[in-house]
């Protein structure tokens, strides 16, 4: 009789874990987490919070943009999954600094900073596309067709410069807009009834 090795699913691993091992150069999280670290300009949204002497401390913007944006390019766009995957996925971990966001702040931060989200993704993808990180199986969303390869793309005019970011533009606001949808659609049914009534009530005033 054949003979195979043991194994026991209900064994205990103790794996050490360094976060920052996870995130390898010549990766798109790896040039993610840099240019949103070292090459955007977050002070726009320190008006946006107002718990500089009370309240409690708001997950950093920084954290929430590089977990929104690499689930992105996953083809993730529902807030209830993208917190899933910060508590599951070891590079989410890793981008987040093992933070695990709620799912309502990840929603509540794409709701309302839309318009302040949206060029800083641009920039990060415009950098991003242009070391070639940017692969066809990323941001697999629908309606949403990134430009690839812009090394090749782009020959040095400031025109087509323009027309590549002006693509990557439309692809962001498809992204931020499949985001709300989808959030929208996971709200239970009596919120958004009562959502719709306000509407409505608005809209015969």
């Amino acid at each position: 009789m054949a003979r195979y090795k043991h194994y026991d699913y209900n064994q205990t691993k103790m794996i050490p874990l360094r976060f920052a091992d996870q995130i390898q150069p010549g990766t798109f999280e790896y040039t993610l987490n840099h240019v949103v670290d070292t090459d955007l300009d977050l002070s726009v949204f320190e008006s946006r919070y107002r718990n500089d002497v009370n309240g409690a401390p708001a997950y950093d913007p920084a954290i929430l943009l590089k977990v929104v944006l690499f689930a992105y390019s996953r083809g993730i766009t529902s807030s209830r999954k993208i917190a899933q995957a910060c508590r599951e996925n070891v590079i989410f971990m890793a981008l987040s600094a093992d933070s695990q966001p709620h799912h309502s702040t990840i929603a509540e931060f794409i709701s309302r900073m839309d318009e302040v989200i949206a060029p800083l993704f641009t920039h990060v993808l415009m950098v991003c596309d242009g070391l070639n990180l940017i692969g066809r199986e990323m941001f697999a969303i629908d309606g949403c067709k990134l430009p690839s390869n812009a090394a090749k793309e782009w020959s040095g005019t400031r025109a087509e410069l323009n027309r590549k970011q002006a693509k990557i533009d439309r692809a962001v606001s498809r992204m931020l807009t499949a985001h709300q949808q989808g959030d929208r659609q996971d709200q239970p049914p009596e919120i958004l009834a009562r959502e719709q009534a306000q509407i409505e009530k608005l809209e015969t005033r």
